[in-house]
């Protein structure tokens, strides 16, 4: 059910990008081809990177949370891990371009996260983290 659930969400976080692409932020996606190869490019990315950003990020985050105490910091940390794929995304991709460079990478992950996040919330889509680990495994989740 869960890779069924990810096919489900790449068109859908396709068109995330297309309306980020359409908002006056600095990011410009060719057309909706570009848009879902970058979807498919940011998922594996965030895939593939997320351990050694965190792994190399991880003890800057647990002194300036205090541990993780301070949630707002580790929001910032998620955000900043989302800014490095989106923007590692955009250099990747030929069509996918920030105009403003980093302020273009950092409007365009605030806004593609929180409306991915959005709407596959409300289209029953979404997998929490810790149950897409379970599903990979083969577990039940």
């Amino acid at each position: 059910m869960g890779a069924f659930i990810w096919l489900l969400q790449w068109p859908i976080r396709a068109v995330v990008l297309l309306i980020v692409a359409a908002l006056p932020l600095g990011v410009v996606m060719a057309n909706f081809g570009t848009a879902l190869l970058s979807a498919v490019v940011i998922g594996l990315l965030g895939t593939l990177l997320i351990f050694p950003l965190r792994l190399l990020l991880g003890p800057i985050w647990a002194v300036t949370s205090l541990g993780g105490l301070i949630s707002p910091v580790s929001l910032l940390f998620n955000w900043l891990i989302t800014i490095v794929l989106f923007a590692l995304a955009a250099w990747l991709i030929k069509g996918f371009q920030l105009k403003n460079g980093l302020v273009s990478a950092i409007l365009g992950a605030l806004v593609y996260s929180v409306l991915s996040a959005l709407i596959l919330r409300l289209l029953g889509l979404d997998v929490g983290l810790t149950r897409a680990m379970t599903l990979v495994s083969g577990g039940v989740a």
